[in-house]
């Protein structure tokens, strides 16, 4: 080998090393400059009150005391850790603090998954897969705890396939990183459950010798991560938390994040779904029976729940990563050239750069940029109507839940839907989109409710408008006011044309 040629494979090594942290980078600068379109879910309001308690008690929330519908009822968070980030963040730097740590998430994410995808095929691949997985996942980066386990996740189901990939059993080192998970977002359930089908891809292709033995690895490595689970401040309840939320039955149906995949219009994921499909028959695509349950586990999941239309794009990519690799054979790179020391610290000095030249960006746009919250989810106006008629029991619609929140006011309903349970949160639903509308006198009188703060263009209000004892005293382009009329005799009050009291 020539020198010049070998010098151009060590160049081309670095390069590739580098190539993660770059698309670190713009993933993290594209959510930056997107930042105020991540500051739209209200549950991000509660998230950061949660946070700033957890820090000002030093201890942990076991029982609501936001609302006054569940007030005094057991409630844990399992994203206490997200929360608190958040939280700091927020005090530190405003809206800007959670911007940032999404941005951070993302960009973590991203980078890992380059870089795990980078071991089995060419780096163009590995960054329009992440072109990719971000396009599709992009409906659902918010600043909320998820996006900060987003890395985690992804590291995790990247080491555990390169184990299945190697035939071996995975690493008690990286037990750690499932603790992590559990403290950041109560989403670490599909970690567990995704070890048994990727053992078996390990023990499918290992040496019969050796399949009893590594197939007790993954068991006895299963039971680490279980108890690794466990290490949070609530120990074994955090994962019955985490998976409270799946018995709710109906009321999954009605929460935008958890409603099923809808077709009726053309969106990234159809398009994505067609395009494997294409691609399994375009290229004839064999593999093995784990990781085909692996990916129909992953679509059926995001084809149930919207929410889980990230772990589709980021996971399955991965899971065929191996076959694509050997499908489409790379370049070999020198690692002998790779691993001299001048090329480590060139490496390190152009991950340093990009550090450098992120953090120079952030203070520049924050220096002429202020983020704020979506003003749909925050009622301002009425609400500062509510604080001065000193209103104490609000029926408020479940968006205005989390800022009512972050204003010291206790709710009627918010984002927490495992505290409520599926009948109270459904009755809401039902009550307040006019789909059972005798149900909301039914729950204003049951919980002697003295006011409603309900969505402008929602039914709820045209419903009060025709109740007798309620008239509208407030409406502008965000929310609707009604109280009791204690008129004797009080008849249905038209409402004000000029949505004024």
């Amino acid at each position: 080998m020539s020198l010049s040629f070998a010098d151009g494979i060590a160049v081309q090594s670095r390069a590739r090393a580098l190539v993660p942290l770059c698309a670190g980078a713009a993933a993290y600068l594209l959510f930056l400059y997107l930042g105020d379109t991540r500051l739209q879910d209200s549950d991000t309001f509660w998230q950061i009150k949660i946070g700033q308690w957890i820090l000002d008690h030093r201890a942990m929330p076991t029982i609501d005391f936001y609302s006054f519908t569940r007030s005094g009822t057991p409630w844990i968070s399992t994203s206490w850790l997200s929360q608190v980030l958040f939280a700091s963040s927020h005090a530190q730097w405003d809206w800007a603090g959670p911007v940032i740590l999404t941005a951070l998430g993302v960009a973590l994410a991203v980078a890992i998954f380059v870089h795990l995808l980078g071991a089995q095929i060419e780096a163009p691949r590995a960054v329009l897969f992440a072109m990719l997985a971000l396009l599709l996942s992009a409906h659902h980066v918010l600043a909320r705890p998820h996006i900060l386990a987003l890395p985690v996740m992804v590291a995790w189901i990247g080491l555990l396939m390169a184990a299945a990939d190697r035939r071996s059993a995975p690493s008690w080192y990286w037990l750690p990183l499932m603790a992590l998970w559990a403290n950041l977002h109560g989403g670490f359930v599909l970690g567990l459950a995704l070890i048994g089908p990727i053992s078996l891809e390990a023990v499918e292709h290992a040496e019969k010798g050796r399949r009893l033995r590594l197939f007790m690895l993954w068991v006895l490595f299963g039971i680490g991560a279980l108890i690794a689970s466990c290490c949070t401040p609530y120990g074994w309840r955090t994962l019955q938390g985490a998976t409270s939320i799946l018995g709710l039955g109906e009321l999954l149906s009605l929460i935008f994040e958890w409603m099923p995949a809808n077709f009726a219009t053309f969106t990234p994921f159809e398009g994505a779904l067609l395009g494997l499909i294409a691609f399994g028959y375009y290229r004839g695509l064999v593999l093995s029976a784990p990781r085909i349950f692996l990916i129909l586990f992953l679509t059926w999941s995001a084809l149930t729940h919207v929410r889980s239309i990230e772990a589709f794009a980021f996971l399955v990519p991965l899971v065929l990563a191996k076959p694509l690799g050997e499908m489409f054979q790379r370049a070999p790179a020198d690692a002998t050239g790779a691993a001299r020391w001048p090329a480590r610290y060139v490496t390190a000095a152009g991950a340093l750069m990009i550090v450098a030249a992120g953090w120079t960006s952030t203070s520049l746009y924050m220096a002429h940029h202020r983020f704020s919250f979506t003003m749909t989810h925050t009622p301002v106006a009425a609400v500062d109507l509510l604080e001065q008629r000193k209103v104490q029991r609000i029926f408020n619609a479940y968006q205005f839940g989390g800022y009512l929140i972050s204003r010291d006011i206790p709710v009627f309903i918010d984002g927490r839907a495992e505290l409520y349970g599926e009948k109270f949160v459904v009755d809401f639903f039902k009550a307040t989109e006019g789909k059972k509308p005798e149900l909301l006198p039914r729950l204003l009188d049951e919980y002697k409710i003295d006011a409603t703060l309900l969505v402008a263009d929602a039914p709820g209000p045209q419903i009060l408008d025709q109740l007798k004892g309620w008239k509208r005293i407030y409406a502008d382009d965000i929310a609707v006011i009604h109280v009791r009329d204690h008129t004797e005799g009080a008849a249905a009050t038209p409402p004000d044309p000029t949505g004024r009291p």
